[in-house]
């Protein structure tokens, strides 16, 4: 086919869901405008970080192009004049910083293509849709039967990942969407392996996964053509978005914040937590549950994207669960996405923070419950809940499920053992790269308290006495070498008296000291 002709060189290895901080390290101020030294890091490891120069016009431009997500973001104003001062270039820099942190400390905007090709435009420079479509022209070439209505533009939160509205020319009013995706940092199956397992995408049938009319993969990338949706994911239903908006309008700042009924919850709950039971039984690695992935098809949910850790891509939280080193198997992880899921389902919203300290009230105390097992730091440091033990809690365990479909996903015994060996090389990225979280954890508590003012007291103090107990074992010193000195000497000859002269004895008036 003319997708496989000409791929591209293998995988993306860079991870794209890295946390990217930055720092205004200086400014300078040139004829008619001033620019900020920034220094951007990627991840814990100061080696990899890099400096880029910006004017506040620049941020002004990145700012216009976020508004589309309707939240307020902490720009400082214009000035027109006295924009040179000393004084308001500092002032400026200190507010400009508050704007960075910001949009860094932001999950959905830090992710989003704008600011990463601000922070780092050396990785993110090219124009992936065209890309995408370059690539998908390709595959159309010897499949004509497909046609290409419109990119949907943004629709998703991954930047390597573009979305097209497709259609059968013989049957024009039926409407699909075309997913393609590069291959990701986590791709370790083989290359025939990969095609095998996408290719067998198509023939799995289960009531709670939306159905792949067709899928195909090359070296370098794939593509997935499903059925369209007009009701959107669960996502669209708890923040009432419309599908086809892009994510940033469509997540950062809804407009009414409210969770969904309590019989919602627990249905939605249990089917999502029966098809990740129907995967993890099959040793198909997941680790990609979120609500944008799961497609509402009336009152089912249908799980979507089991293609993304065939290809390698990073999850969604994975800057989340690398903070936690018991969350190191893809099943541990999809428990986890499984509570962020269940929170956003109960409050509207996702949890500003993870671990998560106390939960607001509930539509009922069995939703708590299944939170805290997953979400508190109780549940972080010690373990969480199986998928099977979650199936057996109050919340679920009443939920009568009435869809008969029939489960069918056959996967090739030595596909199976490819599948287990690539879930065990995903794995030991992640537990490697949360030792190295932990190790720079302990790194920075052990500086910022060698570095704390108390601690600073501390060690002056041991500094005086570590002193004067130096000056004290000096002095004695001292006395021991004059006392030894005159001990020696009193048998010799002295330039004070004669061999014949009796030496006086050592009173205190005639005492050394």
């Amino acid at each position: 086919m003319a997708f496989m002709e000409k791929p591209a060189a293998g995988k993306v290895l860079l991870d794209d869901t890295a946390p990217l901080t930055a720092v205004i390290e200086a400014s300078q101020s040139l004829h008619s405008h001033t620019e900020y030294i920034i220094r951007v890091q990627r991840g814990i490891s100061m080696e990899n970080s890099w400096q880029i120069i910006r004017r506040y016009s620049d941020f002004d431009l990145l700012n216009n192009s976020l508004q589309i997500s309707a939240l307020s973001l902490p720009l400082p104003p214009k000035k027109l004049i006295g924009n040179m001062d000393r004084e308001f270039i500092a002032e400026r820099q200190k507010g400009l910083q508050n704007y960075l942190n910001a949009i860094t400390s932001n999950h959905i905007l830090s992710n989003c293509e704008l600011v990463k090709k601000f922070l780092d435009p050396n990785n993110y420079s090219v124009n992936y849709t065209e890309i995408a479509l370059q690539h998908v022209s390709m595959f159309f070439r010897s499949e004509p039967k497909w046609e290409v209505v419109e990119p949907l533009k943004d629709i998703g939160w991954r930047i390597r990942k573009k979305y097209f509205l497709m259609k059968i020319k013989n049957q024009p009013k039926e409407r699909l969407a075309l997913s393609w995706a590069d291959l990701g940092p986590d791709k370790y199956l083989s290359d025939k392996d990969l095609q095998c397992a996408v290719k067998l995408l198509s023939s799995c049938s289960h009531p709670y996964i939306y159905k792949v009319t067709f899928a195909m993969a090359n070296e370098s990338s794939a593509l997935v053509i499903r059925p369209f949706s007009e009701k959107g994911t669960l996502k669209d239903l708890i923040y009432k978005a419309k599908p086809k908006d892009p994510f940033l309008k469509k997540y950062c700042n809804p407009k009414k914040i409210q969770g969904l009924e309590l019989q919602q919850i627990k249905t939605f709950g249990r089917q999502i937590l029966e098809v990740l039971k129907f995967l993890h039984e099959k040793g198909f690695p997941y680790g990609h549950l979120h609500a944008s992935n799961v497609m509402m098809d009336g009152d089912t949910c249908r799980l979507l994207d089991l293609e993304n850790s065939l290809l390698g891509l990073p999850s969604f939280y994975r800057s989340y669960f690398t903070q936690f080193r018991k969350i190191n198997t893809l099943e541990s992880v999809d428990v986890h996405c499984f509570g962020h899921l269940l929170y956003e389902m109960t409050y509207g919203r996702p949890p500003d923070s993870v671990p998560v300290d106390s939960f607001p009230p509930a539509p009922s105390t069995s939703v708590v419950t299944v939170l805290e097992s997953i979400l508190s730091p109780e549940a972080m440091k010690n373990s969480m809940p199986t998928v099977s033990r979650l199936l057996q809690m109050p919340l679920f365990s009443d939920v009568l499920l009435t869809n008969s479909e029939k489960t069918q996903f056959k996967i090739p015994t030595k596909l199976k053992e490819a599948l287990k060996i690539a879930k065990e090389c995903i794995e030991k990225r992640l537990v490697e790269e949360q030792k190295q979280i932990h190790q720079h954890r302990r790194l920075t508590r052990a500086q910022s308290h060698y570095g704390s003012e108390e601690e600073k007291k501390k060690r002056k103090i041991l500094a005086r006495k570590k002193s004067k107990r130096s000056s004290f074992e000096s002095g004695e010193e001292q006395t021991m070498k004059y006392s030894n000195s005159n001990n020696s000497g009193s048998g010799a000859s002295s330039p004070l008296t004669s061999p014949s002269s009796p030496v006086p004895p050592c009173t205190a008036e005639h005492a050394p000291f």
